[in-house]
């Protein structure tokens, strides 16, 4: 291997230059490097790490003639042009297996905020209200979590509940045989018959894009718990509000939202997002959901060895 430059275009863990190091690579760490200079850059890569700075796509690729992977610091890859990628037989890389417990432990840390309203709870210590019956939760045990998803996500969120005493039921299309010692392999229908709460683990594509509309939410035969931490995109937040107001969702946790940019909200979101953040109802977190100091470096762990183990002897 002739070219062994990897350029690392985002913000990454400080362990990522010399694990490439050691594998023999030679990193040029540029977290400032902006989409302009990464067009016009003269030297040749064999590879990019990237996270979320910019689209991967032709424009910001073409004139990489080297280049034979892009490794993905995270789990989604709906920034990534796949078809251009796949044209040009550059390697897409991702790191699920980096983050999957840190996301698991957030949708159970959101599920138990909610049910035991912590909060609402602390607010109202906050402002010296002692208010018992006010706060009383509700119990995980003897519930079924429905999951649409299990892959990484839906698995890992699955491991973590597997003491609560709930039933977990799964549904994954793109999937066979998937059910195991955590969850049960179930038809979407059972889905919508049985969950008591409902959990997102799907990646963003043109089919799951505006999936969990007003209708798709009133499939559900019991007022749910609304859980969404895998895209905002699959969920119009307008939809979610209406399924709030008529109780078809009791309680929702958002750790992702449609358009994140909370400063360039149209007026349309501005408007949908205002109420959902008066509705005590609703807890959110900043997309931090696979965000931990610990996936913070095991996703460079997980990426590096994978690739290690690319095939990048020259010629394709």
């Amino acid at each position: 291997m002739t070219n062994n430059r990897i350029l690392i275009i985002d913000e990454m863990h400080k362990s990522i230059s010399p694990l490439l190091t050691k594998a023999g690579f030679e990193p040029n760490y540029s977290p400032n490097i902006s989409r302009e200079e990464i067009i016009n850059h003269k030297d040749q890569f064999v590879g990019f790490v990237v996270r979320s700075k910019t689209t991967i796509d032709k424009e910001l690729l073409e004139g990489q003639q080297a280049l034979k992977f892009i490794a993905r610091a995270g789990a989604g890859v709906d920034q990534c042009d796949v078809d251009y990628l796949a044209s040009r037989n550059i390697e897409l890389l991702n790191a699920p297996e980096g983050n999957r417990d840190a996301l698991g432990e957030h949708v159970v840390g959101m599920l138990l905020s909610l049910s035991n309203n912590l909060r609402h709870g602390d607010m109202d210590v906050r402002n010296k209200v002692w208010d018992r019956e006010g706060n009383r939760g509700f119990e995980i045990s003897g519930k079924t979590v429905g999951l649409l998803g299990y892959g990484h996500m839906g698995s890992a969120v699955a491991e973590k509940l597997s003491g609560f005493g709930c039933r977990v039921i799964a549904h994954d299309k793109y999937k066979e045989n998937y059910g195991d010692l955590y969850a049960e392999q179930v038809a979407m229908e059972d889905v919508f018959e049985q969950a008591d709460i409902f959990s997102l683990h799907v990646p963003l594509t043109d089919e799951t894009r505006n999936l969990v509309d007003l209708t798709y939410l009133k499939k559900f035969k019991k007022p749910i718990v609304f859980i969404n931490a895998s895209r905002g995109e699959v969920v119009p937040l307008k939809d979610l509000l209406a399924a709030m107001k008529d109780g078809t969702v009791r309680m929702a946790a958002l750790d992702v939202l449609e358009n994140e940019k909370l400063h360039f909200l149209t007026d349309a979101q501005a408007k949908v997002f205002n109420q959902l953040i008066k509705d005590d109802r609703v807890l959110f977190s900043p997309h931090v959901g696979g965000w931990s100091f610990e996936s913070y470096q095991k996703i460079n762990e997980v990426l590096v060895d994978k690739i290690k183990h690319l095939n990048l002897n020259d010629g394709k």
